[in-house]
């Protein structure tokens, strides 16, 4: 049985598989594991209990044969009370599940989107009972292999497998709001440079490096009495990288063609464009594609300098010292889960 659990990612769950599939919500494989509960939805009760104790989070558990069963009944679990908040399908009778099924929307149903919806509407699929009840055949044929899988899965029948380890990313994406409105190229570059330098450990971290570096800028344009402006340059990398020194390089080259003097900025934004694996780095004519050793310890040692001591500990100069653009942060929620100095503290008297 597969479950999604919304937070469960900071518990474990239990389950060494885990498939952490949003920010908010991450999938377990109970196979093996029903010996430890006297029954799933006390399972799911005492998740609940552990991850409310642990995070101050309320979450909801669906329990089912295949993900998008699982998916479905963590909606049922939300939205009728009666569950308590953990709705288990594999214990519950056919008659009930009937009726659950004929009063939700199949809009309600994991990949049915809004236009995918009306198609399934019009030849008098209107719940998720109708689309159980559907051909897989007939889905595969009006709506392709997707639709096909979606009907079996809603038939008790696993077609998606757990995705335990995350792909790597296809972009990664570093962007802020400005603390302050920034007029000058020099702040500009300073924000550049941090942003580019983040994008850069996420790069490393999955073992990738960037073809391309695509910057950005922006005035706010909630301020409609002062001129507007936004553009952005992609700069292209002779060599792929993962070197933060050559990828801020690229992002004040694309910087300087597109600023202009006069205007006061709100957002700037830098993308790593045309990943790939570190490991099938492919040979260029006039230069050498492997990474180049010096560099590949300067980036080694600056990220286990930061990951030790603590986040910029170890910066490039060009990110400022003291920037005046930083995003205000006085007002933010604590990071109760993942910061051990902002834990909530009890004192007794």
């Amino acid at each position: 049985m597969i479950i999604p659990i919304r937070s469960v990612r900071h518990t474990g769950g239990g389950s060494p598989h885990v498939e952490v599939y949003s920010i908010d919500e991450s999938f377990l494989n109970l196979n093996g594991l029903g010996e430890l509960w006297a029954s799933p939805t006390a399972m799911g009760q005492d998740i609940r209990a552990k991850v409310l104790l642990w995070t101050s989070l309320p979450v909801c558990v669906g329990i089912g044969a295949s993900k998008t069963q699982a998916k479905l009944t963590n909606h049922i679990a939300k939205k009728f009370p009666l569950f308590d908040s953990v709705c288990d399908l594999s214990t519950m009778s056919a008659a009930r599940m009937h009726w659950l099924f004929t009063h939700i929307d199949v809009g309600e149903v994991s990949g049915v989107g809004r236009r995918i919806g009306e198609k399934l509407r019009a030849p008098d699929i209107n719940t998720v009972q109708d689309l159980k009840n559907a051909s897989p055949r007939d889905m595969r044929a009006r709506f392709g292999v997707v639709m096909e899988r979606t009907c079996r899965e809603l038939q008790g029948i696993s077609c998606l497998a757990l995705d335990e380890v995350a792909p790597p990313r296809k972009e990664i994406i570093s962007s802020r709001s400005f603390g302050a409105m920034v007029a000058s190229v020099d702040e500009l570059a300073q924000a550049m440079t941090a942003y580019v330098t983040r994008a850069g450990e996420k790069l490393r971290a999955q073992g990738s490096v960037c073809g391309a570096v695509h910057v950005f800028v922006q005035t706010d344009r909630c301020r409609r009495n002062e001129l507007q402006y936004s553009n952005g340059l992609t700069v292209p990398l002779i060599v792929p990288t993962d070197d933060s020194r050559v990828l801020a390089g690229a992002a004040l080259h694309g910087l300087d063609r597109i600023f202009i003097e006069g205007f006061r900025y709100k957002k700037a934004r830098v993308m790593l464009m045309d990943l790939s694996p570190k490991s099938m780095l492919q040979g260029v004519l006039f230069d050498e594609a492997r990474p180049r050793e010096p560099g590949v310890k300067v980036m080694a040692t600056l990220d286990a300098l930061n990951s030790r001591f603590g986040r910029d500990t170890v910066t490039l100069a060009s990110s400022g010292l003291a920037p005046r653009w930083c995003m205000r942060s006085e007002n933010k929620t604590p990071a109760y889960t993942t910061r051990r100095n902002e834990l909530p503290k009890t004192f007794a008297s």
